[in-house]
């Protein structure tokens, strides 16, 4: 097993200390854990599909005139009330 040494400065390590049941170690390696974990996923997908499927979603997205969300959204909850 390795050791690496990560420095913090006094207030945090004071912080730290004050949670004393803490494994900080192991707060430390599972978050190395999961970053590293997020970045092979990162490099793992295949950047022509997702730029396409970006594109596609973006072109998907439209206004249609004469429609208010908001409005929509009152419209449905006044009617959700009514039927309790």
């Amino acid at each position: 097993m390795a050791i690496i040494t990560v420095r913090i400065d006094d207030e945090l390590k004071k912080r730290m200390e004050k949670e004393g049941h803490i494994n900080w170690s192991e707060v430390i390696r599972r978050a190395i854990i999961s970053r590293i974990e997020e970045e092979e996923l990162w490099s793992s997908l295949d950047r022509r599909k997702l730029i396409k499927a970006a594109s596609l979603n973006e072109a998907m997205r439209r206004r249609i005139s004469g429609w208010d969300s908001v409005a929509e959204i009152r419209r449905w909850r006044e009617l959700a009330g009514r039927g309790s």
